[in-house]
């Protein structure tokens, strides 16, 4: 039982490195960039020019000011937390893909102007995670569908293009990216364990006879999992 919590509170921790992080370099650049009175707007998403295609990797890094990036920080961490606790063996995956995939459709469909912060994967986490838990039918992950409703449900209006500022394109395509992944990967990682009545007679086995399950702290970020 201790060492079941121990273990428990080695992949919670573990599960908060890569947010923990990401939230650091993105709190720097604001820091950087406050404290030595520069704009790095220009360093944002613009559509359709080759120039603006730098700002698929940095336009998340950026913020408009303080309010924009302390608005941003908490449902970010808090999405991707639950990515890396209950997706592990897809979770660099989901954020490097959402990453890029939402970045580079707003480059191709945006509005002509800089579009810059992170709500792009907001919008792309929070889909994955309702949509992946409820294909799964797996109640843990169903119940973070619920969590993410209740939670950040209102953010279902920043998909449409309701007020100029806001860069609705971004929290559009990333919702779509998020989708798209739940979808395409609804068969790897955390799956819901058949019940007994489920299984037929062909399908039951001594337990000496089960194959061994593998650990999917074993599984590369890259590597494909084993359906």
């Amino acid at each position: 039982m201790i060492e079941q919590e121990q273990d428990e509170k080695k992949q919670l921790l573990h599960s908060l490195r890569f947010p923990f992080l990401f939230m650091v370099i993105i709190w720097l650049v604001w820091f950087v960039e406050f404290m030595l009175d520069l704009d790095f707007a220009t360093w944002g998403l613009f559509p359709r020019k080759w120039s603006g295609l730098r700002g698929i990797l940095t336009a998340p890094l950026i913020h408009a000011d303080i309010r924009h990036l302390v608005d941003n920080s908490i449902p970010l961490f808090t999405l991707m937390a639950a990515i890396f606790y209950f997706y592990r063996p897809l979770a660099l995956r989901i954020f490097c893909l959402t990453y890029i995939m939402a970045g580079l459709w707003v480059w191709v469909g945006g509005r002509e102007a800089y579009h810059i912060g992170a709500s792009g994967l907001i919008y792309g986490f929070a889909s994955f995670l309702f949509l992946s838990g409820i294909l799964r039918n797996h109640i843990p992950l169903m119940a973070i569908s619920l969590l993410v409703v209740f939670l950040y449900g209102s953010l279902v209006w920043g998909i449409f293009p309701l007020e100029e500022q806001i860069s609705w394109e971004s929290h559009l395509l990333g919702a779509v990216a998020g989708l798209i992944l739940a979808i395409h990967y609804r068969s790897y990682g955390p799956q819901r364990k058949p019940y007994s009545w489920e299984l037929d007679d062909d399908d039951t086995a001594p337990k000496d006879e089960e194959p061994e399950e593998k650990n999917s702290s074993d599984i590369h970020p890259w590597q494909s999992p084993e359906k």
